[in-house]
């Protein structure tokens, strides 16, 4: 993996002005800090600032939203994006978890505010605020169809809203504890709950009934995925004949993060286990690379990448700092990660550099969601960010 660099969080506005300065460091494993300064030498006709670099840091490009840095005695290079937009008025405190519509224009959050709403991916703009759970919501999602959400408490209810006039159409009840994730089984028809009482549930949707536990492991929950299997993994047999109401089930995982630093695998209709991989601490979020290749990261900063077919150990393990990582999601070839101190970052295959974006300044970021060309974040600081990523 790349050697870690950081930069000021602020860079854009601190560019600006003549002889602004912002500070960037290179962290080699093992080896001391390298800090170094970006100054400004003066704002170039199309407004894009002429900077250089100390301490052998070197300004290959730079946009006005973008700058792409290398430090040559480590042999690493990183290209930081900032903001296209910054999203204030959505909530009053943290925003906690947030989903962008399947088309593009819409996007749910949720807040320790204890609201969640429903607004306009272009601006920011609330539309609907979606009332009816008790405490705190901590996961929102939206359908297939960007036209209806999925949610879950602490009241340990999961919800179902519809985006265009905000009613709650279906509440399932059957978790002991607060739901910590939720997942979508192809087009909607089932979906599946993760919860600190330590089960995961999968519910049909039409009926509002629970259509059976999937997985009671004693620990909580914190986040699930579901996935296609590849044709060369065995998902085993089902012990008895699966409900007619189970839609889209067949063929699938139900990847399960869990608090007692293990991460879970089963077969989404044969209940039986995949496998069992256990970690450096607790599990946090994981995600699907495809039919046999898993992510999963950890309370301690790990990110492990895991074959299914063969677990005894991680393909790869990526460190980007300490800090917890909160968020996981495949992105092109590759992924985007956040993390408790802010970091937020781009894997991809076959790149020459490393892709940060900047500006939660060490709040952490929650939660990460795309759509097409753009990135959206929120973050502690109650901020929602989108990154318009044909600046890399």
């Amino acid at each position: 993996m790349a050697v870690p660099m950081r930069i000021q969080s602020d860079w854009v506005q601190a560019l600006r002005k003549n002889e602004g300065e912002a500070w960037l460091s290179c962290h080699p494993p093992g080896k001391s800090t390298l800090y170094g300064k970006l100054i400004c030498q003066g704002i170039g006709p199309s407004g894009i600032p002429e900077v250089t670099a100390s301490e052998g840091f070197v300004v290959n490009e730079i946009t006005k939203k973008s700058i792409h840095i290398s430090c040559p005695k480590e042999n690493t290079s990183t290209k930081f994006l900032a903001p296209y937009t910054t999203f204030s008025r959505i909530h009053g405190k943290s925003v906690t978890c947030l989903d962008i519509s399947s088309g593009g224009g819409l996007g749910v959050s949720t807040s320790t505010d204890g609201t969640m709403k429903i607004w306009q991916a272009a601006n920011g703009e609330v539309r609907r605020i979606l009332e009816g759970h008790v405490f705190d919501v901590n996961c929102c999602r939206f359908f297939p169809s960007g036209l209806v959400v999925l949610s879950g408490g602490m009241d340990a209810q999961v919800k179902i809203w519809s985006a265009e006039d905000a009613n709650c159409v279906v509440t399932f009840i059957g978790h002991k504890g607060g739901i910590l994730d939720t997942a979508i089984v192809d087009r909607g028809r089932n979906v599946v709950s993760s919860s600190r009482d330590g089960t995961a549930r999968l519910w049909d949707c039409g009926r509002s009934a629970c259509l059976g536990i999937v997985v009671d492991c004693g620990s909580p929950i914190n986040g699930i995925a579901v996935g296609a299997a590849d044709n060369s993994i065995n998902l085993g047999s089902p012990v008895k004949v699966p409900s007619e109401r189970e839609i889209g089930t067949e063929g699938k995982m139900l990847l399960l993060a869990r608090e007692d630093k293990k991460l879970q695998c089963v077969g989404l209709r044969s209940r039986q286990p995949v496998f069992l991989f256990v970690g450096s601490d607790a599990f946090n979020c994981c995600t699907f690379l495809s039919g046999f290749s898993v992510l999963a990261g950890t309370q301690d900063g790990n990110i492990y990448q895991l074959d299914t077919r063969n677990t005894r150990g991680p393909v790869q393990v990526f460190h980007q700092s300490g800090a917890p990582v909160l968020s996981l999601l495949t992105y092109r070839d590759g992924f985007v990660a956040s993390q408790g101190d802010g970091t937020c970052f781009i894997m991809q295959q076959d790149s020459d550099y490393f892709i940060q974006l900047t500006e939660a300044d060490c709040d952490p970021v929650y939660k990460v969601s795309t759509w097409e060309k753009q990135i959206y974040t929120c973050c502690r600081d109650g901020l929602v960010r989108r990154y318009q990523l044909s600046e890399i």
